[in-house]
């Protein structure tokens, strides 16, 4: 195992097509916007729990439901995280009621036991210093919050449905088991997310080559395992690397982010479809110690 020993910066491009890419649950689940410029938001734990959820299904024997040894989900849906501290305490034969230098000492053995068992932990970071400590890790892998290229429209659409829950909503209806609903989508929105890969932290929590390759391979798949009636259309469409030669870097990210170029084809009608922009990387006296890679 190689742990990767250069700074890394990308920018995901995607898009959704009618769907409500990631809706917030204080606003009645409605598409996230910034309300002073009304660009679409996507949310980094949104896109965090689609990475987790492709190297759970690509990393997990399917014949015994076991994932692959250093491939474990830390946060999936229903897991309780003080048992999964537990795991590290009973695989290491800890003490949780230890104290003093002894307790210091432990809590490391667990924080190394949990990057080593844990793909999302050894790559996001976790705060795992709850009632079973295991302590706290810094991810080497960072997202932003995503953003639209233009302000998108949601679109309220009423929905009906033809059951009830209850046999009392059955008999207050009159028997009409028919009731109404509101759903809210985009028609279109061209997104772009950043992210940011530290060599200092990979070197602390074992993040390797090899989960680096997995890492992009999840990029550009997982919205393919993420189909659902809210985000039926959804796909990666673009994803620009930018490598740097040295551990600290060669250049800024914004500085990188800025050569990729968003336009219009048509600025007089409305974006239905990727095909509507022209997106290209300006490599152009790329910053010395900076190559570019192109994975879609």
């Amino acid at each position: 195992m190689t742990i990767i020993d250069h700074r890394y910066d990308f920018a995901l491009l995607f898009d959704v097509i009618n769907g409500n890419p990631n809706g917030d649950p204080d606003a009645g689940n409605s598409p996230r916007v910034d309300p002073e410029t009304g660009l679409g938001l996507v949310s980094d734990v949104c896109l965090k729990r689609k990475i987790r959820n492709f190297v759970s299904l690509s990393k997990t024997n399917p014949q015994t439901g076991a994932p692959e040894q250093g491939y474990d989900i830390y946060v999936k849906e229903k897991a309780v995280l003080n048992l999964q501290h537990k795991r590290a305490y009973e695989a290491l034969g800890l003490k949780p009621d230890a104290k003093g230098k002894e307790k210091a000492g432990q809590i490391s053995e667990a924080r190394a036991w949990m990057c080593q068992t844990f793909f999302d932990v050894r790559m996001f970071g976790a705060v795992m210093s709850t009632e079973i400590n295991c302590g706290q890790v810094r991810g080497p892998v960072q997202l932003a919050f995503s953003r639209s290229a233009d302000p998108i429209m949601p679109i309220e659409q009423a929905i009906t449905r033809m059951a009830v829950t209850t046999e009392r909503e059955s008999e207050a209806q009159d028997g009409d088991n028919r009731t109404m609903g509101r759903k809210e989508i985009v028609p279109y929105g061209l997104y772009v997310a950043h992210g940011f890969i530290s060599p200092h932290l990979a070197a602390d929590t074992g993040f390797s080559t090899q989960d680096l390759e997995l890492l992009w391979q999840a990029l550009i798949n997982m919205f393919e395992h993420d189909h659902s009636a809210a985000r039926g259309e959804m796909s990666s469409r673009k994803l620009y690397i930018f490598e740097h030669e040295g551990l600290l870097g060669n250049a800024p990210a914004h500085a990188l982010f800025d050569r990729i170029k968003l336009e219009r084809s048509d600025p007089s009608r409305p974006a239905r479809a990727f095909s509507d922009y022209q997106v290209q990387l300006d490599r152009v006296n790329l910053p010395s110690g900076i190559t570019a890679h192109e994975m879609l």
